[in-house]
């Protein structure tokens, strides 16, 4: 794996981030730690991640110098005299993981933030004015930059409960309340996508159904009020999304099992009806990648009369891998710059 544009900065200062107990949050082991140990051989390296795929990665390399943990929420066992952070995806999470991390820091602990210039990293000194006694930048490479500071002293107790945001979907004679948390697809309201593919539901769903991607579980929650005999299993690589749909399933007193799966990889089952708005960025990028894997090899976690419903914009061409993959595949509508992609593995729906 070729070293990221972010780590390679890291590297190129990794004689001046020295620490007994360094705590790398949601950086890609892509040769990152091997090379942090032989800079600094006698390190305890803790990586946090809320990105599953990023945390298999980093599990590879665990040994007695280094952990790794995918979870919502950090507490360390032992304070960090570093913290180095990879500026995420949403400013919203940034706050977030900067009120999180505090209380695991030691009094005089260095913060290390890096980023890619296209992803929000220039605003890293407003954003952290909260947390921090200062966020300077000290260094620029790779169109990517580097700001160190240290966290304020008697911050407030981190509480997760405080970081949620709620809307409502109405569905049917159901309204549903929903809760997100930063980073967390659509935190702030339902998106255009979800919304017109809840209106082209499948008449009738029944058996076990799979939202992938699930994000906040709205896709989910909705089947689960309109059919409550279905079994549901939420799927998503972000720990963030995964705690949000734990939540939204709770506040409508539904059941479900919400897995950690980097695209299919711990998916074991197989499902009478997907059900997805399926991502298609990751970070700042447009990445395909993962969606078209999903189609190419859910076929294999579908029922002899499985049915794949999802929803993509409209300039994404999936309907030809999903033929390919699955069978014939139809185009439900066209809406709002949205279309609604169906197939069935035996060809014909045998609900309607």
């Amino acid at each position: 794996m070729a070293i990221s544009n972010i780590n390679q900065l890291l590297i190129r200062n990794i004689d001046g981030i020295s620490a007994a107990t360094p705590l790398f949050v949601n950086i890609v082991n892509d040769g990152f730690i091997a090379e942090y140990l032989t800079h600094h051989t006698t390190a305890k390296i803790t990586c946090y991640h809320t990105n599953f795929s990023d945390y298999k990665l980093s599990k590879m390399s665990e040994n007695n110098q280094v952990t790794s943990h995918f979870c919502v929420e950090y507490k360390a066992q032992v304070k960090h005299d570093l913290v180095i952070i990879n500026f995420p995806k949403s400013k919203a999470e940034f706050g977030f993981t900067l009120a999180m991390l505090a209380e695991s820091m030691t009094e005089d602990a260095t913060v290390i933030i890096v980023g890619e210039n296209k992803g929000g990293i220039k605003s890293a000194d407003k954003l952290s004015k909260n947390y921090l006694n200062f966020c300077n930048k000290v260094d620029a490479a790779r169109h990517c930059l580097l700001y160190v500071g240290q966290f304020q002293s008697d911050l407030p107790k981190f509480e997760l409960d405080e970081f949620y945001k709620y809307y409502s979907v109405t569905v049917g004679d159901n309204q549903l309340k929903i809760a997100a948390l930063p980073g967390v697809f659509s935190q702030n309201g339902l998106d255009v996508g979800t919304d017109v593919l809840l209106e082209n539901l499948p008449q009738l769903i029944k058996g076990k159904v799979l939202d992938f991607g699930c994000g906040a579980g709205v896709i989910a929650a909705c089947i689960g009020k309109l059919f409550p005999d279905t079994k549901l299993t939420l799927v998503d690589v972000s720990a963030l999304a995964l705690q949000s749909a734990k939540t939204t399933l709770a506040l409508n007193e539904l059941n479900g099992e919400c897995l950690a799966s980097d695209s299919l990889s711990d998916v074991k089952e197989r499902y009478d009806f997907v059900i997805s708005n399926p991502p298609f960025h990751q970070g700042v990028k447009t990445h395909y990648a993962a969606t078209e894997q999903f189609l190419t090899k859910i076929k294999q976690h579908l029922s002899a009369h499985g049915c794949i419903t999802i929803v993509a914009n409209s300039f994404l061409k999936y309907p030809p891998i999903m033929e390919k993959a699955i069978g014939e595949t139809k185009t439900l509508t066209i809406k709002k710059g949205f279309a609604i992609y169906q197939c069935f593995t035996k060809g014909k729906n045998q609900n309607n």
